[in-house]
């Protein structure tokens, strides 16, 4: 859970992968589950092969067809008890404690709390809940906590000295082996 990479594609991931990363989040954006499955296929197999988390966002039944270790869903987003009943990692988004709270109640074993900062690479982001939301959420729920929104390897150590278990990177994918460094040096403190 220390560092989560969010790709679209296996090149990336590769970078991710041998820069360090413990988890690799497929996301790609409104597209069909079969598009999902194929892009996935040897993403899958890369994490597999590399003993690193695989997790698919947003589409349980592509992570069901991938043998994905996990789901990433929004706080609306449908299959959560199809995850939990499949026995997948179940990540859940939140902005607030009280967002939190409602995803640990509904069966999700880390939370995706952010962002964190404005971020680029998602316009239709909530506004950011800062370095004190995070750690309100970290305080407020008994799963791991991931940052997310505008991490990267210049504030990383700040999201884990809030309390985060880890953070979650879109453009700094490529930068994992730095992010790493700096999360794992977040745990001197």
């Amino acid at each position: 859970m220390r560092l989560h990479c969010i790709v679209e594609d296996v090149d990336t991931a590769r970078v991710a992968v041998e820069g360090g990363a413990t988890v690799i989040q497929l996301r790609l954006k409104d597209i069909p589950t079969l598009a999902v499955v194929e892009v996935g296929r040897p993403i899958a197999a890369l994490c597999r092969k590399s003993n690193v988390s695989f997790v698919v966002n947003d589409d349980v039944e592509a992570a069901l067809a991938l043998n994905a270790d996990g789901v990433h869903l929004g706080r609306g987003d449908e299959g959560k008890e199809l995850a939990q009943a499949a026995g997948l990692m179940l990540g859940i988004s939140a902005t607030s404690i009280y967002e939190a709270i409602a995803a640990v109640e509904q069966g999700a074993t880390y939370i995706g709390a952010g962002p964190i900062w404005d971020t680029p690479t998602k316009p239709d982001a909530s506004s950011p809940i800062g370095l004190d939301g995070l750690a309100a959420i970290c305080e407020a729920v008994k799963v791991p906590v991931v940052a997310i929104g505008g991490v990267d390897v210049s504030n990383a150590r700040d999201c884990i000295a809030a309390g985060a278990t880890g953070v979650a990177v879109v453009r700094a994918s490529k930068d994992a082996r730095e992010v790493r460094a700096a999360v794992d040096a977040a745990k001197t403190f």
